[in-house]
């Protein structure tokens, strides 16, 4: 058995903008209410964080900013994912060598591959480097799936260490052929008890943006066996989570955080600002859960 990363909930964070470049101190601001507010880990530059709209540089920058301005209080998690293998080796190598205490690598999107591409990306990925991989399959983002058999063959290597999955019917499968050898963590909010219930560690939780607190303590609820408590907030959280995903993340995201006084800024194009409906919905989630 592999040793777990962390138990709780990560937050993919979002990356606070200017129209002219990344707001380091609303970042820095960012990371300590997250610390302050009981976040158990925190993505850097994951899909929520816009990685996709970095060049090389800033994503760096941005990574090496945070893992110092952390200071090793929570866990790390660096985006590192590309669909040209050697460029994520490279993202990966500087991740290692910047402390991140682990990698979250994305499968290959647009150029795509079979079971075996994706066996052979994730492994020269990992032999790579020496801190924890987390696999990235979410499939409406990539068009792509990590099916349970290649997750299998992948648990094998010995850093390869836990998959953000999507898919509690895969879940399943997963923990079936895996057991404790890949650590699972939900990376759809409104799926936290049910991933939980099958053996997951924890969520990569956008909802934690702007309620932190309550994803931590829904994870921790349920460890302490206080299934009551984590069924209420997996409840509660519902109108908000649809909120948050009534438009692509992370545009909601950030206009929930600017509604929120976080000023997170804008995002980058090609997502544009949140229309009228979605606005309309956000404030009523928004005013519903007491944000605004």
């Amino acid at each position: 058995m592999k040793k777990n990363l962390f138990t709780g909930s990560c937050v993919a964070l979002a990356t606070p903008f200017t129209e002219s470049g990344v707001n380091f101190k609303k970042l820095e601001e960012l990371i300590e209410w997250h610390i302050k507010e009981g976040t158990d880990a925190i993505l850097i530059c994951g899909t929520t964080g816009e990685a996709s709209t970095m060049p090389d540089e800033e994503h760096m920058e941005v990574i090496r900013f945070a893992v110092n301005t952390i200071n090793k209080r929570v866990h790390v998690m660096a985006g590192a994912g590309s669909n040209d293998t050697r460029h994520a080796v490279e993202l990966s190598q500087f991740c290692e060598d910047a402390g991140a205490d682990s990698i979250l690598t994305v499968t290959p999107y647009y150029n795509k591959t079979t079971q075996e591409g994706l066996y052979q990306h994730f492994k020269v990925i990992a032999q790579s480097v020496k801190i924890p991989v987390v696999l990235y399959n979410v499939p409406s983002r990539t068009n792509l799936n990590i099916a349970p058999a290649t997750l299998k063959r992948l648990s094998e290597i010995e850093n390869i260490a836990a998959v953000k999955e999507c898919n509690l019917l895969q879940a399943a499968e997963v923990f079936h052929l895996c057991g404790d050898n890949l650590d699972l963590y939900s990376g759809e909010d409104g799926n936290v008890l049910p991933l939980l219930a099958l053996g997951g560690k924890g969520v990569i939780s956008v909802l934690a943006n702007v309620i932190p607190k309550d994803m931590h303590k829904m994870v921790q609820a349920f460890f302490e066996g206080d299934l009551a408590a984590c069924r209420k907030i997996q409840i509660d959280t519902v109108p908000l989570e649809k909120a948050m995903f009534c438009e692509t993340n992370p545009i909601p995201v950030k206009a929930a955080m600017n509604l929120m006084g976080m000023n997170a800024g804008p995002c980058r194009l090609p997502l544009v600002e949140i229309s009228e409906s979605g606005m309309a919905q956000l404030k009523k989630a928004l005013k519903g859960y007491g944000l605004i």
